[in-house]
């Protein structure tokens, strides 16, 4: 598989990355199988998708626990990128970025990953109540100390995505004031943020910065939280726990709408053969943004490991990219 560049530095990953958060957070607890789990991850390694995102706080905690059983045995096949900065409170999730709790915090995963550094170590959301400055140096003391190598910045809250915040341009304009002030303190190697073909701000906002600066991107949820597969059907529903049951894109009448947009897709996968689907085509557009950009597709099953990772393989020519840049924009949003 194609490698691509992390930050500035020498680290290289695999062009397609593995989501790690469906095999123990956010979605269908029904489906969540540590065997299955646990094939997906060797089956992404086997083919080369070796940057795998986890977080403390998926779970919380089990998906460090799932990792570190695969890493204890392919930990030098592996770039682990794991996040910090959030925490289960009594009845929602709360941002935490006292210094003190970014040390505790990652020896913790470090002892859960059965590893002795992070190669990525990222602040999952900014503590309102902590400078954005004193989280950020204490996570640099720990890549003086040996626990990380890098270090980068969760821009979740921007996008539309399922437990992300408002949307719109004042999101994105704080977000690059935050990597503007952390960017003085210690170099931001990478910036994962919602990239897809129906949340494409990002490639607007987000992708001059990085390019400019050497900082690597990483697409969250660049298949639109399943729904880009095709794989899911209007009026199904979900699961109370799946967070996409409260998300505006995935009510029956959203998800009815935005049909055009995987139809759109299907047609450009048509033209590039006959094994090519709309997921593939969906990760080829994210990966045409740009040499420094990773798509980090979550998968809790072999196969949809399998089938993400051949998207590397995909090459959109100028006329797939303007069709798909043609396509309506996706209905559903939140207020």
């Amino acid at each position: 598989m194609e490698r691509r560049s992390i930050g500035a530095g020498a680290l290289t990953v695999g062009a397609i990355g593995l989501g790690c958060m469906p095999m123990s957070w956010a979605y269908a607890p029904s489906r969540r199988r540590g065997a299955e789990s646990l094939a997906t991850v060797h089956t992404a390694l086997d083919l080369g998708a070796n940057l795998l995102d986890t977080a403390d706080m998926y779970g919380p905690f089990t998906n460090e626990l799932l990792l570190g059983r695969v890493l204890r045995e392919r930990r030098a096949e592996a770039f682990v990128s794991a996040k910090v900065g959030l925490r289960a409170g009594e009845q929602h999730v709360v941002a935490d970025g006292r210094p003190g709790y970014m040390r505790r915090a990652c020896d913790a995963s470090l002892r859960r990953l059965r590893t002795d550094v992070i190669d990525l170590y990222q602040l999952h959301r900014v503590d309102p109540d902590v400078p954005v400055e004193e989280t950020w140096g204490a996570m640099a003391e720990l890549v003086g100390a040996g626990k990380v190598r890098s270090l980068g910045f969760c821009a979740l809250g921007a996008g539309a995505g399922p437990g992300a915040g408002r949307r719109g341009d004042r999101a994105y304009e704080v977000t690059l004031g935050y990597l503007e002030r952390i960017q003085q303190v210690f170099p931001v190697s990478a910036v994962q943020a919602e990239l897809s073909v129906w949340s494409p701000e990002a490639a607007r906002w987000l992708l001059p910065w990085c390019a400019a600066r050497g900082v690597g991107f990483l697409a969250a949820m660049p298949l639109g939280s399943g729904f880009l597969t095709g794989t899911l059907r209007p009026g199904e529903g979900f699961e109370w726990e799946d967070v996409r049951a409260r998300h505006p894109r995935f009510t029956a009448e959203s998800m009815a709408a935005n049909q055009v947009l995987v139809a759109g897709l299907r047609r450009v996968a048509r033209r590039l053969g006959p094994q090519v689907t709309a997921a593939q085509v969906a990760l080829a557009w994210v990966l045409a943004q740009g040499p420094h950009v990773v798509p980090v597709p979550g998968a809790d099953r072999a196969h949809w490991a399998a089938e993400n990772a051949g998207a590397a393989e995909l090459r959109l020519a100028a006329g797939d990219l303007a069709e798909i840049a043609a396509l309506p924009a996706a209905v559903g949003a939140w207020d």
